[in-house]
């Protein structure tokens, strides 16, 4: 089949390179001269285990192809993907001026030969119905489309294997000459389907996401109970989570979630309920225990060390999860703003993440090679991501490097018995 992909972020680059992947013709729109350049070069601009490999593949045999025009995709396609951002507006409602600019020059392309337009990045509930009424506005006279939902649940590190090995598939549209379109095109994923209305599956996105964040607001709030009563959170966990009922997922303490997935989607549900006349106080609360957990780290190095002024303190990790460079909404960026208004010396490792983190840091703050560098002479470590590598460093190492033997461990990634026997000054979220 012939697809359009427009907007090549995270979640358009890792679409349209998994649907070649499962034989089908792409051509990927972007309009970042910057971005489009390392594309048409064969690089990704994005850290994703497996895309790079995937690019390298199918845009050698000519089954992926980038391009800055959407009249262009348009043509060539039957299907025809908006994959652009939707970033939250002060109010926490989502801004959907790059769907409607798409859209429009979409409209403007369409022809007498039939298409679907896709929805796959996460909008509120009936944009479809919008993005439907905004082509019929600017297109030509007895044009031939449908628009159709279908939402992602890609999770950054592994969101090639969450596309290639889904859950669901949410395929949402009131048109059956659509849905059958749909079903063809992911037919080789042999994946459980749901077809439904557009605006069900619109909101099935946020409720997924909103449902998560809750979750993970949940067990830090657990965790601050167990840090008063000598609890071990990860225990309290374990308990919960072999209810079937609930489940382990997203059941982990930390310092609150990041990414650009459930700050916005929390943020655009709240607003959204509250157009329709409902105030989600429970995703009100989700958000205000996220902010606060993010604070956590800091609190806590305070209680130890009240002033900070000239202390040197090591950061690991500055992407908001393992296995990706993606820094937005990262608690460690957060972290590391309540340090610097301290007068903290910070310095930071991130296996792949520094390059973009000096963009968005402080000029003083520094960038390490690696663990022990950053550890050297430290008054205390933050353990802000909790990558694979972390967990297998030689400790007395670490101990060793440091000024003053302090872990405030956000991410949870040892033990404290270990750890104290070690001779460090422990700190994890709710364990005792």
């Amino acid at each position: 089949m012939n697809i359009s992909i427009v907007g090549c972020g995270y979640v358009g680059l890792v679409t349209g390179a998994c649907l070649a992947e499962l034989g089908h013709k792409v051509i990927a729109v972007d309009n970042d001269p910057k971005k489009l350049e390392a594309l048409l070069q064969g690089h990704s601009p994005i850290y994703e285990p497996g895309l790079q490999q995937l690019l390298d593949m199918y845009t050698r045999e000519g089954r992926l192809q980038f391009t800055s025009s959407i009249a262009e995709a348009v043509k060539k396609s039957k299907v025809i993907f908006i994959c652009v951002n939707t970033p939250s507006l002060p109010d926490g409602s989502a801004d959907l001026s790059y769907v409607e600019n798409v859209s429009k020059e979409i409209a403007e392309n369409l022809d007498s030969e039939y298409r679907v337009v896709v929805e796959k990045s996460t909008v509120p509930v009936r944009t479809g119905e919008w993005v439907k009424r905004t082509i019929t506005k600017h297109a030509k006279e007895n044009v031939d489309f449908d628009v159709a939902s279908n939402p992602e649940f890609l999770r950054e590190g592994t969101a090639i294997n969450d596309f290639l090995r889904p859950d669901r598939v949410v395929i949402g549209t009131s048109s059956e000459r659509a849905s059958s379109l749909l079903v063809e095109l992911y037919a080789p994923l042999n994946a459980p389907l749901l077809l439904t209305d557009i605006n069900s599956a619109e909101l099935i996105k946020h409720s997924a996401n909103a449902f998560l964040s809750m979750k993970i607001s949940f067990i830090n709030s657990v965790a601050q109970v167990c840090q008063r009563t000598g609890a071990d959170v990860k225990k309290v966990a374990k308990g919960i989570g072999l209810d079937h009922r609930i489940g382990e997922a997203s059941m982990v303490a930390g310092i609150g979630y990041g990414g650009m997935c459930f700050p916005k989607d929390v943020a655009a549900y709240i607003r959204i309920a509250k157009e329709v006349g409902f105030e989600f106080d429970l995703l009100k609360a989700t958000q205000a225990v996220n902010n606060a957990q993010r604070r956590w780290p800091v609190d806590v190095l305070k209680t130890i060390i009240p002033n900070l002024e000239g202390k040197k303190i090591a950061i690991w990790g500055l992407a908001f999860k393992p296995h990706t460079d993606d820094l937005r909404y990262a608690p460690s960026l957060e972290i590391i703003k309540l340090l610097t208004e301290e007068k903290a010396q910070i310095f930071c490792y991130d296996p792949v993440a520094m390059d973009k983190a000096r963009q968005q840091v402080p000029a003083e703050v520094v960038m390490c090679n690696n663990e022990l560098e950053t550890c050297q002479d430290a008054d205390a470590l933050i353990i802000c991501t909790e990558w694979p590598q972390f967990r297998g460093v030689n400790l007395l190492k670490v101990r060793e490097s440091m000024k003053t033997p302090v872990v405030i461990d956000g991410r949870n990634i040892f033990e404290p018995e270990r750890m104290r026997e070690h001779g460090f000054v422990y700190h994890g979220v709710g364990r005792g």
